[in-house]
């Protein structure tokens, strides 16, 4: 009978809707997965992502070799709606999938690792006032994965507050005093002619009698922010000016056309190559005419080649245990095109022993992208000026990163940035 009929599938009916919802909790989405391989529609913009959860004070977990350096970070309706926002390929997962993910990185056989990000780092970059921010990879892909820094320059660095960052990236500086040794084709041009009068106005004010001198102060102070405990990443002319600076500490090697006074005629013999970060055995180019500082830069040897044979492989490091070069290493792929600059590469017969090569040109024997530490603080060197122009000209205009969304060769910047949120772990041994 109806009646009868009606009283008696509610009871199925009933049960079945509870075990759907038994179903559906438990199937509740608890983390979110952010990809970096090549599903990835923006891997820029993804670390932009990661450094606005660890802002919040949420942690994020980075799944090296896992799908390109995979983030997982908890299920915030926040954290996804800013993924959305930004165009940042994610996937709202369930637990059970999150701990099946983790199980397999956990596999001793396979050659990934979890590390824990806890503090989004604070960073400066070291640039003049006059900088652009334009005119810089790093400072270019931070605005553009929107990660935020702080300007600092000659008179704040003497005044001490590097301790107060917990990473530093050095604009594409000379820190020798030869203002980049532009002078050949540029000495009569008003930006280089500013750029001097500053310098030397700058130099008198801080109690220099030289620029030389003043870079150089710099250039200690920033060793011993390192020594601290600090990061320092720098690009291009940043990496071999700076350890010639500190090789040639007490030295002059300036020409006249820079600093008003002769050179040391033995300023080559005078080199104290223990006191620099990376290169070894180096020669000095002291002549005003040439634009370069030391055969550290191959550039020469790039320059040769032409753009379609110019790219550098990055190393497979174990990530159980080489951690560090694991994580500045993380890219969705391992041949990376190359880029030119003032500094392009470095000529790895001049490298020190100790230093981690993360990527190079074998058969150029180049190497592109290098690591190491200095008392309890690291640093990594990378050539090049712009990993999407290959050829970086003086007035060219900036490069649009929406159109590089997926760039390998700016991932490995980004890297760094997020390096030390890491949760401080010795090496394996």
């Amino acid at each position: 009978m109806p009646t009868t009929k009606s009283r008696s599938e509610p009871a199925p009916r009933a049960l079945a809707v509870a075990l759907a919802l038994v179903a559906a909790i438990g199937l509740q989405a608890a983390r979110i997965l952010i990809p970096m391989d090549g599903s990835q529609r923006d891997h820029l913009k993804a670390y932009g992502i990661a450094y606005w959860t660890l802002q919040r004070d949420v942690t994020v977990e980075w799944l090296l070799n896992y799908r390109g350096g995979s983030f997982l970070i908890d299920h915030l309706p926040a954290v996804e709606q800013e993924c959305s926002i930004r165009g940042v390929t994610h996937q709202v997962i369930a637990d059970a999938q999150a701990a099946a993910i983790l199980a397999e990185i956990a596999d001793p056989e396979v050659n990934m690792e979890v590390v824990k990000l806890e503090k989004a780092p604070k960073i400066a970059v070291y640039a003049p006032a006059s900088f652009q921010p334009w005119d810089d990879a790093v400072a270019l892909v931070m605005t553009y994965a929107e990660i935020p820094y702080e300007r600092v320059y000659d008179p704040e660095v003497i005044a001490g507050v590097l301790p107060q960052y917990d990473w530093l990236h050095l604009h594409h500086e000379d820190f020798t005093g030869q203002y980049g040794k532009f002078y050949r084709n540029y000495r009569n041009a008003p930006w280089y002619l500013a750029q001097v009068k500053e310098s030397e106005e700058m130099a008198a004010a801080l109690g220099f009698a030289k620029v030389s001198q003043m870079k150089l102060a710099v250039a200690t102070r920033i060793r011993d922010y390192v020594a601290g405990g600090g990061y320092l990443f720098t690009m291009c002319s940043g990496t071999d000016s700076y350890d010639i600076a500190l090789a040639a500490e007490g030295v002059d090697i300036c020409t006249p056309e820079f600093d008003h006074d002769p050179i040391d005629p033995a300023a080559q013999q005078k080199i104290d190559f223990n006191h620099s970060f990376a290169f070894k055995d180096f020669r000095l180019v002291v002549d005003p005419m040439t634009y370069e500082f030391s055969n550290i830069d191959a550039t020469d040897i790039h320059g040769s080649i032409g753009q379609e044979r110019d790219f550098f492989t990055l190393f497979d490091f174990s990530a159980k245990w080489d951690i560090v070069p694991t994580m500045l290493c993380q890219s969705h792929e391992q041949v990376v095109r190359g880029f030119m600059g003032q500094t392009t590469a470095f000529r790895k017969s001049l490298v020190k022993p100790g230093v981690t090569v993360m990527g190079e040109n074998k058969a150029q024997g180049t190497v592109k992208y290098i690591h190491g530490e200095y008392a309890l603080g690291q640093w990594t060197f990378y050539g090049g000026h712009d990993p999407e122009d290959y050829q970086h000209m003086v007035g060219d205009p900036p490069t649009d990163l929406s159109l590089h969304p997926n760039s390998s060769g700016y991932r490995l910047i980004l890297n760094n940035i997020l390096f030390p949120a890491a949760r401080k772990r010795k090496q394996k041994t």
